[in-house]
């Protein structure tokens, strides 16, 4: 198979094949649903010479929608009636959107080679899941989705929890997921899962495509028995390819690299899917080129690595975003491109700017009019390398000696906003993550996903693994945290003793967003470490509220006050006793040295274990440095109160420094 052919399966031959039989074809009578449980079962993707089963569990909550179909199906899945090889675990999910979430968390830890799948209901059940399809797709990471359906032969009609549309009879809630999905089709005969499953694999296995997929199962069709060809149930191994670049595209790179004088790497996601890092630091140490990273893409090197600059754009550091200021030539890697990171078309200001993208997706690889490299990032850093080794390429070591330089002053700021000088006063948020920093190993794994945490994050942290961060910024979901930790515990072997320490970390918005899946990691015994931030409101969201005029309305958690705003007493709730009774074990911290002990526990536990502390406002000590980069957030163009007339002037100021690169 060439290395840039489609991802396509190779099928292992069994006695019972057609090519080794005479006569009729073999058959197994099987329901839709049984036939499907088995089908994934024996799914499986390779690369580089790793195997492993490509949907390895199934996450479900029943309803009259699926319980009698894809639930029957997995009852005899997972009791051995396949043989051991090929059961299909089954992971009890409390809410819909929270089993994708899990589900995207486990994909990602596992590389994006393997998978799980999400059943529910019919009705509100399949549409609690177009959330977490969104997260997927966006991100790139697969998952497969199999809501019920409303019924295919429609005896009786409509049935319970179906949307009626009047102009059309073939639409249900579960059109919804079309947009979100990579890959949709509704099974309304037993006959068609055979093309719709291959399909399925097909997308959740390519590198460039992979996403959500969605299979809509009517509850009729899941019962549905049909003679099905034993041919199906075969083993496949679906390549996950690396395609290496164009020839043509490599020398036009090639050229732009040599005649730049202040490059610039963009290191995004794709790095670390494609199991690059180590590729990457080679062609750093080859050319000295400075690396920054997105959200997805820190961790492509390590925070102590020469040539590691931090995280870039509006979340960026200080030195990064100078040299993304000054930058000849941006050279993104597996990154999209978002408006964070390019701070809405501000950041890459230098007037002959020119972009090379290596991407394995042509759509990213365009992206900013670049020089498209259009292949696996892995293979075309390595063409990189081997094509530049002989030509004597490195930057200019007074290049080298600036952004060195630059990274030790950024450092001096890090360790400002993390020092604790009063172990007695209650914590800041960035102190919070000092008091981390100093607990952790390469083994630890930080989760996060929405609030102001990312921010500080991509600023502050000091990454010491390929895959201690995780934080999914593609869609940002409040929410996402507590699942994605179970599922990236479930990618790491959690049961076993040599688990990895992996921590949760939301805000109380965040947390009253989507706890249900606490149950979970306690009916799994999974070492869970969920760290609750209290600071009584949308941090994130209030400091963006008053930078735009909008005064922080809505943003906090109080009491209503005389006038109907919510400007009182903090509300009296207690997350940590919330937790608790979910199953949790509670550590509460209110002093620098209590979460120094708390944390430092928690770490050590074997089971689930909570650290509950409330934060104090960085107005009386350091806190984090602020935005180095602008993002457009579209202020009133009229207003009568000051506050907005005043964001609208600055909004001027900035938006005018934006250009379109073509």
């Amino acid at each position: 198979m060439s290395p840039t052919s489609p991802a396509s399966p190779t099928r292992s031959a069994s006695p019972a094949s057609p090519e080794s039989s005479k006569g009729p074809a073999p058959t197994r009578r099987l329901t839709t649903a049984q036939a499907l449980v088995a089908f994934l079962a024996r799914q499986y993707t390779e690369r580089d010479g790793r195997r492993q089963r490509l949907i390895s569990a199934t996450w479900g909550i029943f309803g009259h929608g699926n319980v009698a179909g894809i639930g029957q199906a997995l009852v005899e899945a997972g009791h051995g009636g396949n043989g051991t090889a090929h059961r299909m675990p089954y992971l009890q999910g409390r809410n819909e959107q929270a089993m994708v979430h899990a589900a995207v968390g486990y994909a990602r830890q596992s590389g994006r080679l393997s998978a799980h799948a999400v059943t529910t209901s019919i009705g509100p059940g399949a549409t609690n899941l177009v959330t977490g399809a969104a997260l997927a797709t966006i991100n790139r990471l697969p998952v497969l989705l199999l809501p019920g359906d409303t019924f295919a032969t429609r005896p009786a009609d409509p049935v319970l929890q179906q949307l009626e549309v009047p102009y059309a009879g073939d639409v249900s809630v579960n059109d919804c997921l079309r947009p979100v999905s990579r890959y949709f089709d509704r099974i309304t005969r037993p006959e068609a899962l055979i093309p719709a499953a291959l399909q399925a694999m097909r997308v959740l296995a390519d590198p460039a495509e992979t996403g959500a997929v969605t299979l809509a199962l009517p509850q009729d069709v899941q019962a549905e028995a049909y003679d099905w060809p034993e041919e199906f149930f075969a083993e496949r191994d679906w390549h996950i390819r690396r395609p290496a670049p164009d020839t043509y595209e490599l020398e036009t790179a090639v050229r732009a690299i040599r005649s730049a004088r202040r490059p610039l790497i963009v290191a995004g996601g794709g790095v670390r899917h494609s199991a690059a890092e180590e590729t990457l630091a080679a062609f750093t140490a080859a050319t000295r080129i400075p690396v920054a990273s997105t959200q997805a893409g820190k961790g492509a090197l390590r925070h102590d690595h020469p040539a590691d600059v931090g995280g870039i754009g509006h979340t960026g550091t200080a030195t990064a975003d100078e040299l993304a200021r000054t930058a000849d030539l941006v050279i993104g890697i597996g990154t999209r491109f978002s408006d964070f990171t390019t701070a809405s078309g501000t950041l890459f200001a230098d007037p002959a700017v020119r972009f090379l993208h290596l991407n394995i997706t042509a759509f990213d690889a365009h992206k900013l009019a670049a020089l498209p490299l259009v292949a696996d990032a892995r293979a075309g850093l390595e063409a990189l390398t081997a094509a530049l080794a002989g030509r004597g390429y490195r930057v200019d070591p007074a290049y080298e000696t600036e952004y060195t330089g630059a990274k030790e002053a950024w450092e001096e700021r890090v360790e400002a906003s993390f020092a604790t000088p009063d172990p007695t006063a209650r914590p800041t948020q960035t102190q919070i993550l000092g008091i981390l920093d100093t607990l952790v190993t390469e083994e630890d794994i930080l989760i996060n996903a929405a609030g102001s945490l990312p921010g500080d994050l991509h600023k502050l942290w000091r990454t010491r693994s390929r895959d201690q961060y995780h934080v999914e910024y593609g869609y940002s979901c409040m929410g996402y945290e507590i699942p994605a930790a179970i599922g990236v515990l479930l990618a790491t072997g959690a049961r076993s003793r040599e688990h990895r320490p992996v921590w949760a970390l939301v805000g109380d918005g965040t947390y009253l967003m989507n706890p249900t899946e606490i149950v979970t990691a306690v009916q799994e015994n999974l070492p869970l470490k969920l760290l609750i931030l209290q600071n009584h409101g949308y941090a994130s969201i209030g400091g963006l509220s008053a930078s735009v005029g909008a005064e922080r309305f809505g943003t906090a958690y109080r009491h209503r006050d005389a006038d109907g705003g919510f400007t009182g007493p903090p509300l009296p709730v207690d997350l940590a006793a919330n937790a608790a009774s979910l199953g949790l074990r509670v550590l509460r911290a209110v002093t620098v040295d209590d979460l120094r002990k708390a944390l430092s526990e928690a770490r050590d536990a074997e089971g689930p274990t909570c650290v509950y502390v409330e934060t104090e406002t960085p107005d009386t000590v350091s806190g984090p440095p602020p935005a180095q980069a602008w993002w457009d957030v579209p202020v009133a163009e009229t207003a009568s109160r000051p506050a907005a007339v005043k964001a609208r002037e600055e909004y001027d100021r900035q938006v005018a420094a934006r250009r379109r690169h073509l």
